[in-house]
């Protein structure tokens, strides 16, 4: 009985063993695949520069980042091709098109919550998946989206967070990003007036 005792034990320790380094395995492919994807968004990507607005004082800051918010965050509904929906709607991608301004920041041209086909000195933003809420007749020129990019967070310097804090709600911070032909945005660097301070490594 002590042998078939031991010889389990040895099978359900390889059985764990192998669980174990497939699990590594699958984390190590995705994480890889994260990393090469962001490295391919930031080098094959159309580079646009976006104007950051004033985010809300009581959302400080987190550990060594700093909360974004865009002039492109909140989208017009009067900008939506076809009109706006009569209905709400769930867990939906907003596709916006970007056009570069006289500014030199890019600003929205138009939206669409199917897709937008590929136009000349045009880059197409995809969201992430937001909740469109109907409000009748409410739902006017007046009335805007609100959605994220994913690019809504910058790491930077510990103890230097504040200060860019404090630019970016006095209007001096902008955001250089990379826009990938699938849509998806990617950090590039961080501008305070004008000027590149901070660059995001591809790796």
């Amino acid at each position: 009985m002590s042998d078939i005792a031991e010889r389990r034990s040895i099978v359900g320790a390889r059985r764990l063993w192998s669980a174990a380094v497939i699990v590594a395995v699958l984390q190590t492919a995705v994480l890889g695949y994260m990393v090469g994807e962001r490295a391919w968004g930031l080098r094959s990507g159309v580079e646009v520069i976006l104007k950051t607005a004033p985010v809300d004082p009581r959302d400080l800051l987190r550990g060594d980042y700093v909360t974004l918010n865009y002039d492109i965050s909140r989208v017009p509904v009067s900008t939506l091709v076809g009109g706006p929906p009569k209905e709400s709607l769930s867990n939906k991608i907003l596709s916006v098109r970007l056009k570069k301004q006289d500014d030199g920041y890019w600003g929205i041209a138009e939206s669409s919550l199917g897709t937008l086909d590929p136009q000349p000195d045009t880059v197409i933003l995809k969201s992430l998946p937001f909740d469109y809420v109907f409000y009748g007749d409410q739902a006017d020129a007046a009335a805007t989206m609100f959605v994220n990019y994913g690019i809504e967070r910058f790491y930077v310097p510990e103890g230097q967070g504040r200060d860019i804090e404090s630019a970016r709600n006095d209007k001096r911070v902008s955001i250089a990003a990379r826009v990938s032909p699938d849509g998806a945005a990617h950090i590039k660097s961080l501008l305070l007036d004008g000027k590149s301070v901070y660059e995001e490594p591809l790796y």
